[in-house]
């Protein structure tokens, strides 16, 4: 008798389903993987309503749906022949996304392999390829959200610049440069500050830009001016929305020499325009959040580009040392994803959660797919633990660990509805 799965699948533009189906037989050269964690990721969205029409998806997935969700962490529940002495029953795991030769990837491209499902099968080719890698973190949590931070050190690894008097490159930022992140306070922007605050390479000023005004106050607190000084940086945090032109001012940060490398972390045209304007000198801006629209176009200066000698480039996804790095850095404590993340739910609250990402408040939105109750904030906890225990015990975890979600918080949960992991 097959095993049975319960996941998200993906039909058509918005239309997913959250239903039970039969895996094939595991083959000797498959692994597959009990899946304990995932996260809502915004790139999901742009997904899900593009579909057949996304690089991505197939075309056939109104016949053949394929199963959403690109982060995650799990254990190995069962091994083909070729990989038992590789990997062993019950190890923690996490996949690369970005399977190097090939636009094809979980969450995206197959009908039994993506993060928004109880149980997957991880393909042999993918094993192959080297994307499927021990996990050595202290929770689940954070294994699916190394594979977020994984595509910020990849980003900042893609950036390159030139060696003066030759055709050589140099790849990443420039070390005591200029690096600004435009419409950088949301989860993924706190993280790659947080990044930079860790990297081997810094630069000497980070500026940082938002129009929102509570995750800019929100980032400010996270990791403060104070702290970057600490690390040999000079951070500044800015409000666009509340200038007529921002590049003057942003010019003016650096006096007048421009940014060594741009990030836009923001999809309005008008933000790459802005990091098009404030490029120095041999500059690099990296785009690295993007829209559904596929006709998705911002205006560049040709003039600038041709005598500055700038670079536009576009960064999606990463590699196994990416991955390495990304785990490495949680794994140390250096770099805490429990900051980003404001709500938990699970794997049923995977549709409403990805459709509603734009409109929810809150940061970061993490499924624990073995379980079944509805988005829940973590300020609320409290509030809830008034008729429901458990959540009073989250409440106090989350206490002791200044508000955020913890390892300590997850086992407790993970352990009272006796999820085997």
């Amino acid at each position: 008798m097959r095993m049975k799965a319960k996941g998200v699948r993906l039909y058509s533009s918005k239309n997913m389903k959250l239903e039970e189906f039969e895996l094939p037989k595991l083959e000797e050269d498959e692994v597959l993987v009990k899946i304990i964690c995932s996260g809502l990721a915004m790139s999901t969205l742009k997904e899900v309503t593009l579909a057949q029409r996304h690089l991505r998806v197939p075309k056939d997935i109104r016949k053949n749906p394929i199963i959403i969700g690109h982060e995650f962490t799990g254990v190995i529940e069962d091994i083909g022949g070729k990989w038992k002495s590789e990997y062993y029953i019950g190890e923690r795991v996490v996949v690369i996304p970005e399977i190097p030769g090939q636009i094809e990837s979980p969450g995206y491209s197959y009908p039994y392999f993506g993060g928004a499902c109880t149980y997957c099968i991880v393909p042999g080719h993918v094993i192959d390829k080297g994307c499927l890698i021990q996990c050595q973190t202290k929770s689940f949590y954070e294994g699916a959200m190394a594979q977020a931070l994984y595509s910020i050190v990849s980003s900042f690894y893609s950036n390159y610049h030139s060696v003066p008097g030759t055709h050589q490159h140099i790849s990443g930022i420039k070390p005591g440069g200029n690096t600004i992140i435009l419409g950088g306070c949301g989860p993924m922007g706190v993280l790659a500050i947080h990044y930079v605050m860790q990297m081997d390479t810094k630069p000497r000023r980070l500026v940082v830009t938002d129009t929102n005004r509570e995750r800019l106050e929100k980032a400010r607190k996270l990791i403060s001016m104070e702290e970057a000084r600490r690390n040999g940086i000079e951070l500044y945090y800015i409000n666009p929305g509340m200038l007529t032109d921002p590049v003057p001012a942003l010019m003016a940060l650096t006096e007048e020499k421009g940014y060594d490398d741009v990030f836009v972390y923001a999809p309005p045209k008008n933000v790459a325009e802005i990091g098009n304007r404030i490029m120095a000198m041999d500059g690099c801006m990296n785009i690295y959040a993007s829209t559904a629209d596929k006709k998705y176009e911002a205006g560049m200066n040709i003039y600038g580009s041709h005598y500055l000698k700038t670079k536009l480039i576009g960064s999606s996804g990463g590699l196994y040392s990416d991955m390495k790095e990304a785990l490495k850095l949680i794994a140390r404590g250096q770099i805490n994803p429990a900051l980003n993340i404001t709500h938990i739910g699970g794997l049923s609250a995977t549709v409403d959660g990805i459709l509603d990402l734009k409109k929810m408040q809150g940061e970061k939105k993490i499924i624990y797919n073995q379980l079944d109750f509805p988005l829940i904030e973590i300020k609320e906890f409290r509030n809830l633990g008034k008729k429901k225990p458990l959540f009073q015990k989250l409440a106090d975890s989350c206490d002791s660990h200044k508000g955020f979600w913890n390892p300590e918080a997850e086992k407790i949960l993970l352990n009272h509805y006796k999820i085997q992991c």
